[in-house]
């Protein structure tokens, strides 16, 4: 009798015990309290935690007010600030940006904040004219040579140079080389005609040649396929396989053990 008292004891015991420590995080918990929220702040969007307000940007647990100056504005975040047109930004100020002769103010180019005009160059803090070679004209860059060749030309050390287009050729899409009409092919500055042989047929390229289905390429001719027995022409009409249940071996179909 004892020793049933004494073991119903021991199971107490170890229920009160399981109890407090299961009671025990539920307690700590509801004892945390989550920071307020301070003044010129909302809370998130995650549902936990807190952003400042636009116009304010975080410092520690606090909203302070972000000090925009004259000729600035508040940038997309809310939390920073950029420069009007024609500034820059010179620690906490906007500094107009001196535009010099033959440019105009270009913040999205930042420093210097500005870039020349149509037909000029910058050089160190100016903008000098280019000067444009025969068949050139100016194109709206602030850096290399500030110009391009006309249709039918190509940039060369001394200005822009003719593009020869050869017989049986024309111009590329750019204007500056040439390209062989379909049927020829280049060889040096020449276009030669792309000899085809019997049974063979001018490719997508026009410069090159494909043989026939049922034959096959073979230097400068077009070969017809001979066929073993059991085989059939492959997928390519060039070639051939064997069907099925045999194997190559050489030119021959075997059986596939």
């Amino acid at each position: 009798m004892n020793g049933d008292a004494g073991l119903r004891r021991t199971w107490v015991h170890w229920l009160c015990l399981a109890g407090a420590l299961m009671t025990a995080p539920v307690l700590s918990s509801s004892e945390t309290k989550p920071n307020p929220i301070p003044s010129n702040a909302q809370a998130n969007v995650y549902g936990y935690g807190w952003d400042c307000s636009r116009g304010f940007r975080r410092t520690g647990e606090t909203c302070v007010p972000v000090e925009v100056p004259v000729h600035g504005y508040l940038d997309s975040s809310g939390e920073d600030w950029d420069c009007d047109r024609g500034y820059l930004k010179a620690a906490r100020a906007c500094a107009a940006i001196e535009v010099p002769a033959n440019a105009h103010a270009d913040n999205s180019s930042f420093d210097p904040g500005w870039r020349c005009d149509r037909g000029f160059r910058q050089t160190g803090d100016h903008c000098e004219r280019i000067v444009l070679p025969a068949h050139a004209f100016a194109v709206d860059t602030n850096h290399g040579r500030g110009w391009e060749c006309e249709r039918g030309y190509r940039a060369a050390t001394d200005g822009c140079v003719v593009v020869k287009v050869p017989s049986n050729g024309y111009l590329n899409d750019f204007g500056d080389g040439w390209k062989c009409e379909r049927g020829f092919k280049k060889r040096d500055e020449t276009c030669v005609t792309v000899a085809v042989p019997t049974n063979g047929f001018l490719d997508d390229s026009g410069d090159d040649w494909e043989c026939d289905r049922g034959f096959q390429r073979q230097v400068a001719n077009c070969v017809a396929l001979v066929l073993p027995p059991n085989a059939h022409l492959d997928f390519s009409g060039n070639n051939w396989s064997c069907l099925n249940g045999f194997k190559k071996s050489g030119s021959s179909c075997v059986i596939d053990d």
